[in-house]
């Protein structure tokens, strides 16, 4: 059974008084909360094991070196890849999607290409294949979403054909809180064939996520987000492609034999991950993931879809708020305005009532402007997120609404 009120107990930082209120955290989607076994297992890593990977032949390094390896293997079950050796560890979602731009997609991307992607991108999910598109010369064609933020199969279908070389798409708008409907969408791209690219940072979080079962090629996600520390972040490219790009960062650990007039490199995903890398992050990630595994991600899943609909049930007594994003079967991301509240003076008021709630564009500029807004709140839900916590946030914005009338 999902308990949330013990979950919380892992996470020390809600036990804290914001203003001298209870600390409300909505903002998830930008980064999560860590739970005690993931802080408790860095420390000890820094306290009692740290040393260098690979390169030391003395037991404190074939320790680490041996657990920083077992973490590629939990993101492994994570995603349920076919083999570690598709995981290659980055520093961030960001750096995933710039890396799959800077070596798949300069290599194999012509002037008579296309690559495909949607309106709800995130801007790394957008600028990369911009700046690409200015070097290369191949159409980067954008495909519209429907007016509630909903998935618009028409135009999907309009969109794709012999020439889309590459469909890169978001799992779910960290705007809009969109769950696209990846597996048909991948198919669809593998029939005109295309490779498909998700950036999966909401979806993993949300979702449980099979890409063997997906059939997806590339798929980047965060470990900030997935309850993890900042400074790692994932890339799972099928093998075959990994092996058909060439790295685009050189250096040491990803070299095979270095001479004073030529290098070979190694074999992914050591060709991708130059220099030394986020040891102690890795392995948090992987506690991170195990945590998450632990308590059942369909049951994650449950938990906020019951919360987006108990959300739902009680911002109909906000007079003049209008949700943004409206699509069925949404996760637990909620974009809003209120009438006559400018979204960052909402987030000071809030913010006095211990209520965390981002404000902005959301790295997602295009996006907001093309459903009608400059900037927009947001909340977003993470596993343990509960009742209490929506009760303060829809007290906060009555409190708000009182606060600008008078």
């Amino acid at each position: 059974m999902y308990d949330v009120e013990k979950i919380r107990k892992d996470f020390p930082v809600l036990g804290r008084q914001i203003n001298g209120k209870p600390n409300t955290f909505l903002d998830s989607g930008a980064s999560s909360q860590k739970p005690m076994c993931v802080i408790k297992r860095m420390v000890d890593i820094y306290t009692n094991e740290y040393a260098n990977v690979h390169r030391g032949s003395y037991f404190l390094s074939e320790e680490i070196t041996s657990e920083y390896e077992n973490s590629r293997k939990i993101v492994q079950k994570f995603i349920n890849s076919k083999s570690d050796k598709e995981i290659v560890f980055t520093r961030n979602a960001t750096e995933s999607i710039n890396l799959v731009a800077s070596t798949w997609g300069r290599k194999f991307l012509t002037k008579m290409d296309e690559v495909l992607i949607s309106e709800a991108e995130h801007h790394a999910n957008l600028v990369p294949w911009q700046v690409l598109r200015d070097e290369i010369g191949f159409e980067l064609k954008i495909f519209k979403i429907n007016d509630d933020g909903s998935f618009n199969w028409d135009e999907y279908r309009r969109n794709l054909n012999g020439r889309t070389k590459l469909v890169a798409i978001t799992g779910m708008s960290n705007v809009l809180g969109t769950i696209f409907p990846l597996k048909e969408m991948i198919k669809s791209a593998h029939d005109v064939g295309a490779k498909v690219l998700v950036d999966g940072c909401q979806y993993v979080v949300h979702q449980k996520t099979d890409v063997k079962d997906l059939d997806c090629d590339f798929l980047a996600f965060s470990g900030h987000k997935t309850y993890g520390p900042t400074g790692i972040g994932v890339l799972y490219g099928k093998s075959e492609l990994l092996e058909a790009m060439q790295p685009y960062q050189f250096g040491g650990d990803m070299v095979n034999v270095v001479t004073y007039q030529s290098t070979t490199f190694d074999e992914p995903p050591a060709r991708f991950e130059a220099g030394t890398p986020a040891i102690v992050q890795a392995i948090g990630l992987g506690e991170a993931l195990n945590y998450m595994m632990s308590l059942g991600m369909d049951d994650v899943t449950a938990h906020e879809n019951e919360l987006v609909a108990y959300l739902h049930s009680r911002i109909k007594e906000v007079d003049g708020l209008t949700e943004v994003g409206t699509a069925a079967g949404k996760g637990g991301v909620f974009s809003f305005d209120i009438a006559g509240i400018h979204p960052q003076d909402l987030a000071f008021i809030l913010d006095k009532e211990g209520v965390s709630v981002r404000v902005g564009h959301h790295c997602a500029a295009p996006l907001v402007r093309r459903m009608g807004y400059e900037t927009l709140a947001r909340a977003s839900f993470g596993l343990y997120t509960n009742h209490a916590d929506i009760d303060r946030f829809i007290n906060a914005l009555q409190k708000a609404k009182t606060f600008f009338k008078d």
